[in-house]
């Protein structure tokens, strides 16, 4: 649930945090009372217990495909599952498929294996882009550490997301169903048929209810650390989503 009564209406100082938070009530705030977290991120910018949580879960995630999918019906599925490499691969040769399978294969494994540093260079990159869109144009005074913070806690709710995917691999998915790009159905792309247009396909997965609620929430952080109106951080996060959406699908119908 997201709280929408909160401090981020008008400029705030550091002050208003009642009394300081745990890591684990941050954590648990982050869900039921998220301006409690993100103000109590303007007295501390600490985000060691979201990063643990996402290592534990990232890795779990990955011992659970491995086991219930395994790695070869992974790389198969998406090849797959991807028209233009269906198509390239429909009259190549057994060797060249193999290699296709084997680069592909290494590909997620490794993805899988680095995933907490890519997770934090992803974070340290969307935050600092951030940072510079709430300070320069919202005119905000935030700090670019309890931006990344901000990030860290409000995108707790991703995690959700991944422990959907291990129940429902251990509930009996069908492994050469699944899709690892889209392996649960938080949005309408999963419920859309494998030939559906491209575009669309982007579209109506990039409208995802978990990432909605997740940028929802890096919102109201962001302006409570940039000690601005709600609604200017909401403006920020949900701009530049929406202008990677359009490029994402534009890209999407030209390339067909």
């Amino acid at each position: 649930m997201t709280e929408f009564n909160g401090p981020a209406e008008s400029p705030i100082g550091e002050s208003l945090t009642v009394h300081p938070l745990s890591q684990g009530e941050r954590v648990v705030d982050a869900f039921i009372a998220p301006s409690k977290t993100f103000t109590d991120i303007l007295r501390n910018q600490s985000w060691w217990l979201p990063f643990l949580l996402g290592i534990v879960v990232s890795y779990g995630y990955m011992f659970v495909v491995q086991r219930q999918v395994g790695w070869d019906t992974v790389a198969e599925n998406t090849l797959k599952q991807d028209a233009k490499a269906s198509e390239r691969l429909a009259n190549a040769t057994p060797q060249a498929k193999a290699q296709a399978q084997t680069f592909t294969l290494a590909i997620i494994k490794y993805s899988f294996f680095a995933s907490p540093l890519l997770a934090l260079l992803f974070a340290a990159i969307v935050s600092l882009i951030l940072w510079a869109t709430i300070n320069v144009i919202s005119g905000g005074h935030a700090t670019f550490g309890r931006v990344f913070a901000v990030w860290m806690y409000g995108t707790l709710p991703l995690l959700i997301k991944s422990i959907l995917v291990i129940i429902t691999l251990f509930a009996g998915l069908d492994k050469d169903a699944f899709n690892l790009s889209n392996p649960v159905g938080t949005n309408i792309g999963y419920f859309l048929p494998i030939d559906s247009a491209k575009w669309l396909t982007t579209l109506a997965t990039s409208v995802d209810m978990i990432w909605i609620w997740t940028m929802i929430l890096v919102g109201i952080g962001l302006a409570i650390v940039a000690k601005v109106k709600r609604g200017s951080g909401l403006i920020a996060v949900f701009g530049w989503w929406l202008f990677i959406l359009l490029v994402r699908v534009g890209y999407a119908a030209i390339a067909g």
